[in-house]
């Protein structure tokens, strides 16, 4: 079955984001696996999704910590979902705790040494927030000139024409339209990342909306999406792990629709039928503002990015005392494939 990709939790100009809830609202078991290695609870996730991957769709939390680790996996059919307790909350309802610590993981060295590895790596991450921060606020520079050159009554008759075209032949449904918050990508250790491809890959109908800052990127898919919302469809909103009160991403699943920000840095285009283009800087700019700007476009752009790529090495450096502690932990397959047998047992 095909599975989907996604993080809860992202690295933002606002701090570390968890949009768990959410996601697992309505859920009837919530299991939470607790052990200082991310790296022992992600074999442990893993071994999960080799064992029920063939069997159920399933969705698999990215760790917002790097490429080599997952904060969970979710399984709606078995209302289950099987969590890192890095992203669990104490007032989680439903949930049994699995100590690890009990059945896997010698370790060399001091606790005391995890300890300020820990400090020392959760302090860089601040830092990073900071540098995040710092760069958004020069980059609302940037979308100042284009929000001063916007047909803002254009840019409302291409929402609305959008919206019509794909609703208006949808009946109203009768019932409540669930909204999960989540990120396609986020800012980590390894740079950048996102699932992108992965997320739209079985989607029909994609809308890839191009821009530029303060264009109304953001702004077109809110309305899209409070309009599906209203329907009775459930939206997933992917929001920007850059400035997360801006929308990256609108999935309706029962609509086989996405529409999504399709600029740096997670800029793709059409490979197939059913794949658009939006390009609301071409439909609601004024012509020429690119050139006129062009020297202090220039400018912000890359004063903007200094931050972010401080930002970015920050998280590397982060991820090196995260590494640091990862690699005290010994462990075997056995102690993995337990464990699993202890999950099993618990649903």
């Amino acid at each position: 079955m095909s599975n989907q990709s996604y993080y809860v939790s992202g690295n933002t100009a606002e701090g570390l984001l968890n949009y768990l809830p959410s996601n697992i609202e309505g859920l009837n078991r919530i299991i939470v696996l607790k052990h200082p290695s991310e790296t022992i609870k992600t074999n442990v996730i893993k071994q999960v999704l080799k064992g029920y991957t063939s069997k159920y769709k399933l969705e698999i939390l990215k760790s917002s910590y790097g490429l080599n680790y997952l904060d969970g996996v979710i399984i709606r059919e078995k209302s289950l979902a099987i969590l890192s307790d890095r992203v669990a909350f104490k007032e989680l309802n439903h949930t049994i705790d699995i100590d690890l610590r009990t059945m896997i993981g010698k370790r060399r060295g001091t606790t005391e040494d995890d300890t300020r590895n820990m400090e020392k790596c959760n302090s860089i991450v601040a830092q990073a927030h900071k540098n995040f921060a710092i760069g958004l606020k020069i980059h609302d520079q940037l979308e100042a000139i284009y929000i001063n050159e916007m047909n803002f009554e254009r840019a409302d008759q291409l929402t609305n024409d959008l919206i019509k075209e794909l609703l208006q032949n949808q009946k109203i449904q009768d019932r409540q339209a669930h909204v999960y918050h989540r990120f396609f990508g986020t800012n980590t250790a390894d740079g950048i990342v996102n699932e992108v491809p992965h997320l739209i890959e079985n989607i029909t109908n994609v809308y890839f909306i191009k821009g530029r800052a303060g264009t109304g990127k953001s702004t077109f898919m809110k309305k899209v999406a409070k309009a599906c919302e209203q329907h009775g469809f459930d939206v997933e909103l992917y929001h920007c792990s850059f400035d997360p009160n801006s929308l990256d991403m609108v999935l309706v699943r029962e609509l086989d629709l996405c529409i999504f920000d399709s600029t740096d840095p997670h800029e793709f285009f059409p490979k197939r039928e059913g794949e658009i283009i939006i390009d609301l800087y071409k439909e609601t700019v004024t012509p020429g503002t690119d050139e006129k700007f062009a020297e202090q476009i220039h400018s912000i752009n890359k004063h903007y990015k200094s931050y972010m790529k401080k930002g970015i090495h920050d998280l590397q450096k982060a991820g090196k005392y995260l590494e640091d502690n990862e690699q005290k932990y010994m462990y075997t397959d056995q102690e993995i494939v337990r464990a699993y047998g202890l999950i099993k047992g618990s649903v």
